[in-house]
């Protein structure tokens, strides 16, 4: 998987990727205007984030490259790589119970806090995508 170069990026199938891995410094894009919200990203090697309109959404330690995110419907996916194990963590609903997939394997059942976030621990190598899936239940 390529990390994201130009760091956010719209897909033509209405999804966005974000993030890049292999950056030694931190870097940022912000006022990324998608589907009516604005979009902020900071990435490098040690963490990668998201938020939308000012809000937390995706964030990775260390860092990543997403692709293809989407959220809607009580469902959040994407696909995550990176050049070692890293843990993410979402923004969703709070204290609410979702089931995380990941590559298609049911690893379990979650709850979110009351803040509403998600954490998940993801083996990763580097040139290896995983897909992920988190449905609310």
């Amino acid at each position: 998987m390529a990390v994201v170069k130009e760091l956010l990026r719209a897909e033509n199938d209405g999804t966005l990727s974000f993030g890049d891995y292999t950056l030694g410094s931190k870097t940022k894009l912000e006022g990324f205007e998608f589907q009516g919200d604005i979009y902020k990203v900071k990435t490098f090697a040690e963490i990668t984030k998201l938020e939308k309109n000012g809000m937390f959404v995706y964030e990775s330690v260390p860092g990543t490259a997403v692709e293809n995110f989407k959220t809607g419907d009580g469902i959040v996916s994407f696909k995550v790589s990176a050049s070692k194990d890293a843990q993410f963590t979402l923004e969703l609903e709070a204290d609410s119970e979702y089931t995380v997939y990941l590559d298609d394997m049911n690893i379990g059942d979650m709850t979110t806090n009351l803040s509403g976030k998600l954490s998940v621990s993801a083996e990763l190598e580097e040139g290896k995508s995983i897909e992920v899936k988190i449905v609310k239940k």
